[in-house]
Formats: structure tokens, C-alpha cells, sequence
């Protein structure tokens, strides 16, 4: 007698949690912001560059009946042909009952859920499955800051999707030199993802062996070059340090030059050679820039400075620069927290747009080993 009196307290229980999980959903007080983000992504997914050059020249009313008509076509679009026929088949059954008095309305809303289902389905599984990829890209990844005598270093990086196109890595290549790399492949995603191990995995087995850096910069072009995707390429800041010298040894293939934080306020250093995987003849020159005690060297991905809030506006380099212009003397954790911050309170609630990576170095105020 108490089995059933057990099952029905289960059932109790489960609908009473189920309740309080949708009444607390409802007064999280994020809903309207959840909402208005989740519309917005749907129209930058389903709206092409054309249709939004034909909706800015129309006025409110217009423009929203033809963005509504622009978004369900898209969505339409996207299915498969079989679930195409299946959604046309659930609007004609849903307008004969309308139109004749029928009772197909029910069927038709069944048919359209059993759509969703499936498409939540596939979904469902596609997450699964990035979700074990980054778990890969995870643990391939370096799982803690490198320590170097004479140096603070500070890493971070964070991938917009489930997984990245960004690589922070670094390698020790022997006692006397760390190698660090900040990559940045073009896209995002899987296919990035993927591009980016490649190329941690190709300077890992080129660097110990080589080094000069420009010559390791040239075979990993090639290499990259050879293997890539066609319309492929990753930006790289490739550097040495060394405990023994306050000189940072990089080569630049495309990426954003470092920002050199000193006493007299903020330099960009000068602009690189051509992207990882451009040209098989690609040229890369070192550089090197000194650091006096205090001062900082700052590398970066663009989903720093081109971090978007909910109206599309950018982070800007010109904020970025004003950001750090009188960071001179703070710690390298300090300054990258103060990055991180600045940039998720710009962006507030909007989702993060691009991978967001970070490299801080910093000569402390010691005397030179």
C-alpha cells in the first residue's frame, strides 16, 4: 500500500520543484534583458546585410512587419527540405480549419511541435559534442601561469562559443628561455578551434629546436600554409623571455601590435608582417622591446577591443588605450582583472561576441638577474 502513496509524494514533489523553477525564472528579473538579447541574435542570424540596408530606409511600422517576414523566411530557410515540407503542411492544415471550420488547428500545432522537437534534438546533440571538444581544447591548454625569475606574467583567455579559435599557451624551451604565444585564428568555432591546435601543436614540436624566431615563425607558416583551410589564416604574437635580460624577443604575423605600458604613458609598437598561413612565402623580421623595471608589455586578442554592448557599439582601441595609459606600476594580475572588468561592464548583459584573450608581462622593480 505505501508504493503508491510513495509514487504520487514523487510526483508531488517533482511538479512542486518544476513550479518553483518557472516562478523563479519569472522573478530572476533578467527575463526582458534575456528576451530583447535573444531577438537580437535571431535577427543578426537570420537577417542578411541586404535585407538590413532595405529595413534601414523604411519606417518603423514597415520595418517591422519586414523584419518579422525577413526572420520566419530565414528560419524557414534553414530547415531541412524534409522538415519543410512537414512546417508547410502544418500552416495549411492550421488555415483549412480556419478558413473551413475544421478541427486540423490541433494537428497543426502538433506537427510544428514535433518540428521543434527535432530541431532541438539536433541541437541538443551538436552541444554534447562541443561541449566534449572543449573539454579536449581544455585539457590541452596550459593549466597554469608560467613562473620566470625577473618577470610577472599574467594569461587569460575565454572563447565566445562552447569552443575557441584563440591560443594562450607557453612553453619553457629550455632553462634559460619561456616562449609564450597569443593566436588568434580567423572565425570562430569548431573549425577555429581546430586551427588553433594545429597551431599549438606545430610550434610546440618546431620551438625547442629552433632558435631564431623569425626562422620558427617561417615553418610554421609553411607548415600551416601546407595543412590549413583554404580563406584560413591566424594572427600570432610570438615571444621569448629570458630571466637574464629585461627584453622581450617577439615576431608579430598580423596581430594587433603589444602595447608597451612606461613611465610617460602608453606606446604601440610597431605593425608586423603577414598572418600565419597567407603566403607560403611569407617573411617574418623579430623584434624586441625593453622593459624598465615597473613597466608592462600588454598582448591581446581583438575580442578585447572589439567587445560589442547591446547596441552594437565597440569597446574601441581608443578606450582600450585610455584603459591602460596610467596602469604604469600595477601588477600584471592587476592590470588584466582591470581589462576583464573594464570589458564585461561595457558589454554588460550582451553576449560575448569574439574570443577574448589576453597576455600581460610585467619587469618588476628589482634588480636584474
Amino acid at each position: 500500500m505505501s508504493e503508491p502513496k510513495d509514487r504520487f509524494k514523487n510526483v508531488i514533489n517533482d511538479a512542486s520543484r518544476y513550479t518553483q523553477n518557472v516562478i523563479d525564472d519569472f522573478t530572476a528579473g533578467d527575463i526582458p534583458d534575456s528576451l530583447r538579447r535573444d531577438f537580437r541574435e535571431t535577427y543578426d542570424f537570420y537577417v542578411t546585410d541586404e535585407e538590413r540596408q532595405k529595413l534601414a530606409r523604411m519606417g518603423n511600422f514597415q520595418k517591422s512587419v519586414f523584419s518579422t517576414w525577413y526572420i520566419i523566411r530565414g528560419l524557414f530557410l534553414k530547415l531541412s527540405p524534409a522538415r519543410r515540407l512537414i512546417v508547410l503542411l502544418a500552416f495549411i492544415m492550421a488555415w483549412g480549419s480556419v478558413t473551413d471550420g475544421s478541427q486540423d488547428t490541433v494537428l497543426g500545432f502538433i506537427i510544428l511541435f514535433f518540428v521543434l522537437g527535432l530541431e532541438l534534438k539536433d541541437k541538443t546533440e551538436a552541444r554534447v559534442e562541443l561541449q566534449e571538444g572543449r573539454a579536449v581544447q581544455l585539457a590541452i591548454m596550459p593549466v597554469s601561469t608560467p613562473e620566470l625569475d625577473g618577470w610577472e606574467i599574467w594569461m587569460h583567455s575565454s572563447p565566445a562559443n562552447d569552443v575557441g579559435g584563440d591560443l594562450v599557451d607557453h612553453l619553457p624551451i629550455s632553462e634559460d628561455k619561456l616562449s609564450l604565444t597569443l593566436g588568434d585564428v580567423a572565425g570562430k568555432g569548431l573549425a577555429a578551434a581546430l586551427m588553433a591546435a594545429k597551431l599549438q601543436a606545430t610550434l610546440r614540436a618546431i620551438a625547442p629546436d629552433v632558435d631564431d624566431l623569425s626562422t620558427r615563425a617561417a615553418k610554421v607558416n609553411r607548415i600551416i600554409r601546407r595543412d590549413g583551410l583554404p580563406n584560413r589564416f591566424i594572427s600570432m604574437i610570438h615571444a621569448d623571455l629570458s630571466p637574464r635580460s629585461s627584453s622581450v624577443q617577439f615576431v608579430n604575423a598580423g596581430h594587433h601590435p603589444p602595447l608597451h605600458i612606461h613611465e610617460d604613458g602608453l606606446t604601440e609598437l610597431e605593425r608586423g608582417d603577414p598572418a600565419i598561413g597567407l603566403s607560403v612565402d611569407s617573411q617574418f623580421r623579430g623584434h624586441s622591446v625593453e622593459l624598465a623595471s615597473d613597466d608592462l608589455l600588454v598582448i591581446y586578442s581583438d575580442g578585447v577591443t572589439e567587445a560589442r554592448n547591446e547596441i552594437g557599439r565597440f569597446f574601441s582601441d581608443d578606450r582600450f588605450h585610455d584603459l591602460l595609459r596610467h596602469c604604469h606600476g600595477m601588477s600584471a594580475s592587476a592590470v588584466g582583472d582591470r581589462i576583464i572588468d573594464a570589458v564585461s561592464d561595457f558589454v554588460q548583459s550582451a553576449r560575448q561576441s569574439d574570443d577574448l584573450s589576453l597576455i600581460v608581462l610585467r619587469r618588476p622593480s628589482q634588480e636584474l638577474i
